[in-house]
């Protein structure tokens, strides 16, 4: 038997916002040339670095909260931290905070979903979905690098563009916005997050005649335990 390829540890966020139509997600659309889920429309997000676990005191389950962080400022130039005496940690990230008299704000986020990629995938992730509030004040952008575009827009319709065609929506993706469809506010997906566990979500593949079948725990709340992936092999 092969032996499977590690999983490396990364966070995703799901920064929201209350707009006139309902709950808002900040997403982007990363560069074509991009090695994984190119061309993708997905949430702000990267690995854990080791910068990141120095920021978090050494704690490796905060890490993934302050790599959270980081990334919503690297990839959106919005800056979720609160005042507080900066650890000494190395960085541009934590030099940055530290000049500022601030610390990231972990307690702000809400734990959502812990994703692990397949292990017959050759390129993989150990991911922590967290929510966020858009700070007021603060203007979210994609960085034009990794990110080519952006876009606020309410769960159902990222849904509805990637069922139409006209926008590419990994599996992880797709199925974390159809829970957070579920939330009608900013408040009341955090109240949602916050009530219910995070429960590992490690999908085992099977090919079908339809296509590509995942299956996922019925515990970890996605309406189901098997969905057709409707998407590269990659995810």
């Amino acid at each position: 038997m092969t032996t499977p390829a590690p999983a490396r540890p990364a966070s995703t966020v799901l920064l929201l916002r209350d707009g006139a139509e309902g709950l808002e997600v900040f997403m982007v659309v990363r560069h074509r040339e991009i090695e994984f889920a190119s061309g993708a429309l997905v949430f702000p997000g990267g690995r854990v670095e080791g910068a990141d676990v120095a920021l978090a005191g050494g704690d490796q389950a905060a890490a993934f909260r302050v790599a959270a962080i980081r990334e919503t400022w690297e990839e959106c130039g919005v800056l979720l931290a609160v005042p507080g005496a900066p650890l000494p940690a190395e960085g541009e990230f934590a030099r940055m905070l530290a000049a500022r008299g601030l610390v990231p704000d972990v307690r702000g986020l809400a734990h959502f979903a812990h994703w692990i990629t397949p292990e017959p995938v050759p390129k993989r992730f150990d991911t922590h979905f967290f929510l966020a509030a858009a700070p007021h004040g603060q203007d979210a952008l994609h960085d034009g690098h990794e990110a080519v575009d952006s876009v606020w827009i309410r769960p159902a319709d990222a849904l509805a563009d990637a069922e139409a065609g006209r926008r590419k929506v990994v599996f992880p993706t797709r199925m974390n916005l159809a829970k957070l469809a579920r939330s009608a506010s900013v408040a009341e997906a955090f109240a949602a997050a916050r009530a219910r566990p995070v429960v590992t979500v490690l999908p085992e593949m099977r090919m079908a005649p339809e296509g590509r079948i995942l299956r996922i725990p019925a515990a970890a709340d996605y309406g189901g335990e098997e969905f057709l992936a409707g998407d590269p092999p990659s995810m």
